[in-house]
């Protein structure tokens, strides 16, 4: 049976052109949605990234601060308690050679030896030393250079003598030590070339 002889039920419903083209144009519209999401999902990943990443290091510093508070809770008061071990320490040190031949005097010696030890110990404990350079390069993060001291025999640069000791707390200064410094001789081998004291000060020697 031809064509033209079939019922015209049965004749299949010719192509529909203006719903293909439909069907085409909508394409590149969803294509460009898909775009846009996509970026608008990689926008929300960075920012998510971001925010935890900022999360983590406000974390970190307040776990730092937490332990810096730890670590350094007891600095005002290791301030102030820094002239009574001084005090305790020139007690000692102005003792004439003899004066342990008496009893009384000794048992007093031994109390103030002992009240030194235990507020040494009681640093100790917090992280808190004394410093008292001698016959060192001269440390300008630790070290207070009062004067200058010719012909001492010494490097350039070299601590010779101790007038006040310094205190660290853990690795943070509490007070520098005050020192004199030796000036005139060859330079010491890990002195820095520059003269502790400052430029406008007169060089002797």
């Amino acid at each position: 049976m031809n064509a033209s002889n079939q019922d015209p039920a049965e004749r299949p419903a010719p192509a529909n052109d203006s719903a293909i083209e439909g069907e085409t144009a909508a394409m590149p519209g969803e294509q460009s949605r898909l775009a846009e999401l996509e970026a608008e999902i990689a926008s929300l990943k960075d920012q998510y990234l971001r925010a935890v990443a900022e999360a983590e290091n406000i974390r970190r510093r307040g776990e730092r601060e937490r332990q810096d508070v730890a670590k350094y809770a007891a600095t005002n008061l290791a301030r102030d308690m820094l002239p009574v071990g001084d005090n305790l320490r020139r007690a000692l040190d102005a003792l004439p050679p003899d004066a342990r031949s008496d009893d009384a005097v000794r048992s007093f010696v031994e109390g103030v030896e002992l009240t030194e030890r235990e507020l040494l110990a009681a640093f100790g404990r917090h992280g808190i030393e004394r410093i008292a350079p001698i016959d060192v390069p001269f440390d300008p993060n630790r070290h207070q250079a009062m004067f200058e001291v010719p012909g001492s025999g010494k490097p350039n640069g070299t601590v010779v003598q101790c007038l006040q000791a310094g205190w660290v707390m853990h690795d943070r200064l509490l007070r520098p030590a005050l020192v004199g410094v030796a000036k005139g001789a060859a330079p010491a081998p890990a002195a820095a070339s520059r003269s502790p004291i400052a430029d406008d000060e007169p060089t002797l020697g």
